[in-house]
Formats: structure tokens, C-alpha cells, sequence
């Protein structure tokens, strides 16, 4: 191995072409995005609806993806490779109100532990099924939040 370059733990049985450090960017961008997703909702929660339950339960998932991803966080950062990622210059869509923006990343967050999921499980059967009790809890504080959104979308008109 040359000096300077690190070993990187690599998949076995990939197909011919594919390289570890495709699987672990495809990881980090997912960890990325589900983490910067829940951020937005969170903040949303906190500083609109001000519900603090709600508010730590997402933040508390937030963590996990962390604490999930830590043993091969090294390795992630270091197959991480944004200047060749082919998506950097597209431009995103903009958001017309504050419910597309929550609804915009709540998907983003369920899409991204998706692909933690599956991906994981090419190295811990044990991660997969973390990133997919995630989701599932995703799937719940979406539907306590949009709710909130609704009351507080009714409360507005009353007045």
C-alpha cells in the first residue's frame, strides 16, 4: 500500500467495476442527507411549533445516524469524493411555502434511510435494521408533525 493512502475496509463480491469507495460515497451521501433533512425539520418544530417533545424525538434520531455510522465514519470521509459527484451542480427546486419545505425533507429523510438500508446491510446486517427502525419512526413524526401543521394552519384561518 502507498504511503499517504489509507486502507479502507472493502466489500467482498462486488460486481466487476464497482469499488468500495462507490459504496461508501453512496453511504455518506445518504447519511448526509437524511442528517441535513431531519435538521430542517427540526428546526421547523422548534422554532414554529415550538413542540419540544417532538423536537428531541427528531433530534434524538438525528443522533443515532451518527452513533449508527461512527465505526466507519473514517472511512466514509475518506471515499468521499464531491468534486466528481455528477449531482453538485444541479439546481434544486424552490419551496413555495413552509409545508413544502417540511414535506420536501421529511421525503428526503424517508428516501435517504432507504438507501441506508439496503446499502448497510453489504456490510452489517445489524445497521440495516437500525436504518430501517429509523425510517419507520420517521414515518411517525412525520404524521405528528404535519398534523401540528394542520392545527396550526386551522388556527390561523379562525382568526
Amino acid at each position: 500500500m502507498d504511503k499517504g493512502k489509507k486502507e479502507i475496509y472493502y466489500f467482498e463480491n462486488l460486481p466487476q467495476g464497482i469499488k468500495s469507495e462507490s459504496l461508501y460515497c453512496i453511504i455518506d451521501v445518504n447519511l448526509n442527507r437524511a442528517k441535513e433533512g431531519l435538521r430542517v425539520v427540526e428546526e421547523i418544530v422548534r422554532f414554529v411549533f415550538r413542540q419540544k417533545d417532538v423536537y428531541i424525538k427528531i433530534k434524538e434520531t438525528r443522533l443515532k445516524l451518527y452513533r449508527v455510522a461512527k465505526n466507519i465514519y473514517p472511512d466514509l470521509i475518506y471515499a468521499r469524493r464531491v468534486n466528481k459527484d455528477i449531482a453538485v451542480k444541479i439546481k434544486e427546486k424552490n419551496r413555495k411555502n413552509l409545508k413544502e419545505l417540511l414535506i420536501a425533507n421529511f421525503k428526503r429523510v424517508e428516501e435517504a434511510l432507504r438507501v441506508l438500508e439496503e446499502f448497510s446491510k453489504l456490510i452489517s446486517c445489524g445497521a440495516g435494521y437500525k436504518f430501517k427502525r429509523m425510517r419507520f419512526d420517521i414515518y411517525e413524526l412525520e404524521k405528528k408533525v404535519v398534523i401540528l401543521f394542520l392545527e396550526k394552519s386551522r388556527k390561523r384561518k379562525k382568526c
